[in-house]
């Protein structure tokens, strides 16, 4: 049966801004993303999800752990950021629509941290707040069921990728289906949703969002679990990918250099254009960037001027 949940005008404009900014995406250079960016956007996601579940490692910490040098912190926060860094470096070989695949990520995320590591409960479990019961889990003998269908929903082709993401995490929180590792999972997972239709959802850290909206995080599934659907976490969730783009997209554009620009300027196959046509490209440069950039351009011959002032036009070789 298909979890349940409405499609509110709210969640329309949110699929339809976040697909704009996938488009911008894809269309430029954050589809030829540096090395070192995916490396620093890898830590900012492993930091920020651990940091939710209350790891104490700096950023700078899970650096080093990455680089294989030695840090000072509590074992169960270095095991919790070593075990991270391994599942995020093999997303690849994880199926999301696979609950093997599932219990095996659950597995080398959980190792060394519980017993239970891979495995689905045995025994019933509750979210406590302070002195007050949250959230009652369903009986654990359902427990295997529950995901089974939940797998099952993962493989209808005809919903929304973004939206079968956002239901899939509520869902599996509201299901708790480990003993520990709930939160880091459902965070995982719904990177690895995203990214079987979205590759740049591999190195974008929504989870950072997240860490810096824990109340709404976790109002959000409180709300969705009193109404009995999926709807409210869709809303945050999505709004939650829409800034993360948007903050990507600007953090691209700041530290990109002006070779890689016109690097990929010139695969864009125009055979002419203006300046403000390129700054149209590369929305968050300056005009005075822009010209140094054509400037430089025009030195390593990949295009030439054309015209004065206001009817300038650059051809491209």
């Amino acid at each position: 049966m298909k979890p349940p949940y409405d499609i509110t005008p709210n969640i329309l404009k949110l699929i339809r801004s976040i697909s704009e900014k996938i488009g911008e995406v894809t269309a430029t250079y954050l589809s030829k993303q540096s090395p070192q960016l995916r490396k620093q956007n890898r830590i900012k996601t492993i930091h920020s999800s651990l940091q939710i579940e209350g790891n104490t490692l700096t950023e700078e910490q899970i650096t080093a752990l990455i680089e294989n040098k030695r840090v000072i912190g509590p074992e169960k926060d270095v095991i919790e950021v070593i075990n991270a860094i391994k599942v995020y470096e093999k997303l690849k070989d994880y199926s999301y629509s696979s609950d093997k695949s599932f219990l095996k990520a659950h597995q080398e995320l959980m190792k060394g941290l519980i017993d239970s590591a891979g495995k689905y409960r045995k025994q019933a479990v509750g979210i406590v707040k302070g002195t007050k019961v949250e959230h009652i889990a369903p009986p654990h003998d359902n427990v295997p069921y529950l995901m089974k269908d939940l797998f099952e929903y993962l493989k209808d082709s005809e919903e929304l990728t973004l939206i079968k993401s956002c239901v899939f995490h509520y869902e599996m929180e509201f299901i708790h289906p480990f003993l520990d590792g709930n939160g880091r999972m459902g965070r995982l997972w719904q990177t690895l949703i995203l990214r079987s239709e979205y590759p740049v959802f591999e190195y974008l850290p929504f989870e950072t969002l997240i860490s810096q909206s824990q109340t709404e995080y976790y109002n959000a599934l409180a709300l969705s679990d009193k109404v009995g659907k999926s709807t409210i976490f869709i809303e945050y969730m999505l709004g939650v990918i829409d800034e993360s783009l948007k903050s990507l997209l600007n953090y691209n554009n700041r530290i990109l250099r002006d070779i890689d620009r016109l690097d990929h300027f010139i695969t864009l196959g125009l055979k002419e254009f203006t300046r403000k046509e390129y700054m149209n490209i590369f929305k968050d440069i300056s005009s005075a960037t822009a010209s140094r950039d054509l400037k430089k351009g025009v030195v390593l011959n990949l295009f030439e001027i054309v015209g004065t002032l206001n009817k300038t036009k650059y051809l491209i070789k």
